[in-house]
C-alpha cells in the first residue's frame, strides 16, 4: 500500500497584469486543444500554458503565443511536478474569458483555481509520483460586507464592464 512521504507548499508566481490557471487533465493531446481552446477565445489573449505529462517520457508539454509567458509556465510546471497539471498564464483576458472553452476541452477533468491572486500548490508526494492535494487562492477571510462593501463591489463590476 502507498504512503504518504511529504506534503509540499509551491508557491506560484503571478506577476502583475497575469493571471493563473490550474487544473488537472489526462493525455498528451491536452496540451494542443488548450492552444486552440485558449487562443480562439480573444484576437488579443497572450498566454503560455504547460502540462505535466504522467507516463511515457514524463516531460513538460508546451504551447502559446507569448516566450516569457510560456517559459513561466514550463518552470511552474516542472516546480510542482504533478502528472497531468496543466497550468495557464494570461495576459489581455481574464479567466472568466476561458474557462468555459478550457473546462469543455474533453480531456480536462478539473480546473483547481483561475485568480490573481497569490497562489500556493500543496502537493503530496508518494513513492509513485507526485498530485496536487489541493490550493490556496489568495488571503483568508476577516469578515462579512456590509451595505458600504455591497455599493463598492456592485460599482466595480459595472466600471469594468461586467454588469450594466
Amino acid at each position: 500500500m502507498g504512503e504518504l512521504k511529504r506534503i509540499e507548499v509551491i508557491d506560484v508566481p503571478v506577476p502583475q497584469g497575469t493571471n493563473v490557471i490550474l487544473g488537472h487533465t489526462h493525455f498528451i493531446k491536452s496540451i494542443e486543444d488548450l492552444y486552440e481552446a485558449l487562443v480562439t477565445s480573444s484576437t488579443s489573449i497572450k498566454f503560455g500554458v504547460a502540462f505535466n505529462e504522467a507516463s511515457g517520457e514524463r516531460l513538460v508539454r508546451s504551447d502559446g503565443n507569448d516566450a516569457d509567458l510560456i517559459k513561466l509556465a514550463e518552470e511552474v510546471a516542472l516546480k510542482i511536478g504533478a502528472g497531468h497539471t496543466f497550468i495557464v498564464y494570461l495576459k489581455n483576458a481574464w479567466p472568466i474569458n476561458v474557462l468555459n472553452a478550457i473546462k469543455n476541452t474533453q480531456e480536462v477533468c478539473r480546473i483547481y483555481t483561475a485568480t490573481a491572486n497569490p497562489v500556493q500548490v500543496l502537493v503530496g508526494e508518494t513513492e509513485q509520483g507526485r498530485g496536487v492535494v489541493g490550493v490556496v487562492d489568495g488571503y483568508s477571510v476577516i469578515g462579512v460586507e456590509d451595505e458600504e462593501h455591497k455599493k463598492r463591489r456592485r460599482e466595480f463590476l459595472r466600471m469594468i464592464g461586467y454588469k450594466r
